[in-house]
């Protein structure tokens, strides 16, 4: 059978090195925010051991029953480290001797071993979340707490967001490349389409940031994060986006710009900021790619008085015919 080209043994071999990262990065992690914590509780899950505000929220799950978490009652912590670089140098091997089949079945091993970690996760979080102390000070009848195995979950006040970490990233984009590398390997022997496409690929080892998207306002309902009254106005509303997903509603500029200076939310936790096309309210635009103007003749919800546009010329016009001065975005709010 022919052997995996040069360009695709390459791919194999140098990305499966970037694994070696993922003993000393978290694999995990799970996000806790609550009124009373809005900058989040986080618990990390690394290869050996487990990192974070793991104590509080030890404190917290004891009021509602749940044990008591601790790296003990994690067995995988005794052999993962060792399981992983078993699987480091399987990738190896199939880099050096180029085969074709021991690439497919690498890959087919791949899916089991993350469909067994996720339901190894989910039996945990199963038995932790339902087998509750009757004796709690909190009981809740026919409440459970069962973490979500990944993505969000409401449990009572706070809202859980269970999702990859660094390394568990660098596992998926590993994974990705397997399969492309497969793909087009298995296409480029059957319609001789250039190895060179294949150069695109070991960058996806890169690709480490989580999918977190603009969350919408919901006008009228939604509580700007900083002033606590009411998102209404189109024109003004803004968000920021955390790098764990968590989307922080102002009702303007001036709310968002205290809520971000004031420590409320670190700057190196800031993904993105969306605001307001004025010329088209209920359209967002990134901070950074908008261009914004301060007028008195704006009356913005906190006395703000700024607005945000898709074009400098939009900007220029709107001061043409009510006064004002154009604003650096970036200036606006300090990120870093």
């Amino acid at each position: 059978m022919k052997k995996l080209s040069n360009l695709s043994r390459f791919a194999i071999g140098v990305s499966s090195l970037f694994i070696i990262i993922t003993y000393f990065v978290p694999v995990w992690r799970i996000d806790l925010f609550a009124p009373q914590y809005p900058e989040g509780l986080v618990m990390k899950i690394w290869l050996s051991k487990l990192s974070g505000d793991v104590d509080i929220i030890n404190g917290l799950n004891h009021y509602i029953g749940m044990g008591k978490i601790k790296a003990e009652m994690f067995p995988e912590f005794s052999y993962l480290v060792y399981a992983v670089g078993l699987y480091i140098l399987l990738a190896l091997f199939i880099a050096f001797t180029g085969s074709r089949k021991m690439l497919h079945a690498y890959f087919g091993l791949s899916l089991i071993l993350a469909l067994l970690v996720l339901y190894d996760f989910y039996k945990w979080g199963y038995h932790y979340g339902h087998e509750l102390d009757p004796h709690a000070p909190i009981k809740v009848p026919g409440m459970s707490y069962q973490p979500p195995i990944i993505g969000h979950k409401q449990l009572l006040n706070f809202d859980a967001y269970s999702m990859p970490d660094i390394g568990g990233w660098i596992f998926i984009s590993f994974g990705a490349i397997v399969f492309f590398v497969g793909l087009f390997d298995w296409r480029a022997s059957r319609r001789k389409i250039t190895s060179a496409v294949l150069a695109l690929i070991p960058p996806l080892i890169f690709l480490t940031s989580c999918s977190n998207d603009f969350k919408p306002v919901n006008y009228g309902k939604d509580e700007c994060d900083n002033c606590k009254m009411t998102i209404v106005d189109k024109k003004f509303a803004v968000e920021i986006l955390s790098v764990k997903g968590k989307a922080f509603m102002f009702d303007d500029l001036i709310c968002a710009k205290q809520f971000a200076e004031g420590g409320k939310i670190p700057a190196m936790e800031i993904q993105d900021i969306f605001v307001n096309n004025f010329n088209k309210p209920g359209e967002f635009l990134n901070l950074n790619e908008s261009f914004a103007a301060t007028s008195e003749s704006l009356g913005s919800p906190m006395g703000g008085n700024m607005a945000t546009f898709a074009t400098e010329e939009e900007v220029m016009r709107f001061i043409g015919s009510h006064g004002g001065t154009s604003v650096t975005s970036k200036s606006i709010i300090k990120t870093e």
